[in-house]
């Protein structure tokens, strides 16, 4: 006879899942931010991606983004956003307004990344640094108690 009374610490070793019982590892839809630096990484992964020297419509930045992250949802809004932040970070390291050019075109907003060979490293600087921030987020998320009392 086994006592049931016995108490131990940690849990026991778990049974096999049930027949049907559905996968918990479900991961929620996600809305892009601005400011958000898991947003931001997407977008500039793309942007370092896109053809050079040319206006690339920021509509078809948006639906490649949602194609690509399908439990995400991206804004054209967002992805300006991202744009217009590394178009002031352009300025301030480079003191031109060249090298991401976000403006009006006759078929919606665009950007343009110049063409040169600064344009690589630079951006990736910008990745490097967004992926730093969502390192800190994840740590700093981590750090917390837990999200309720008592326990």
């Amino acid at each position: 006879m086994i006592d049931a009374s016995v108490h131990t610490i940690g849990l026991p070793p778990l049974r096999p899942p049930l027949p049907g019982l559905p996968d918990p590892a479900i991961t929620p839809p996600t809305m892009a931010e601005s400011g958000d630096p898991f947003t931001a990484i997407r977008v500039i992964d793309l942007l370092a991606r896109l053809e050079r020297g040319r206006p690339i419509r920021v509509a078809d930045i948006v639906e490649r983004l949602d194609a690509t992250y399908l439990d995400w949802l991206f804004s054209a809004s967002v992805v300006a956003d991202v744009a217009l932040q590394l178009q002031a970070n352009w300025m301030t390291d480079y003191r031109n307004s060249s090298g991401i050019v976000v403006e009006e075109g006759p078929y919606g907003a665009t950007i343009t990344i110049e063409d040169s060979s600064r344009v690589d490293p630079w951006i990736v600087r910008q990745a490097q640094r967004e992926a730093a921030s969502c390192t800190e987020r994840l740590a700093e998320f981590s750090r917390r108690d837990r999200p309720t009392s008592g326990g």
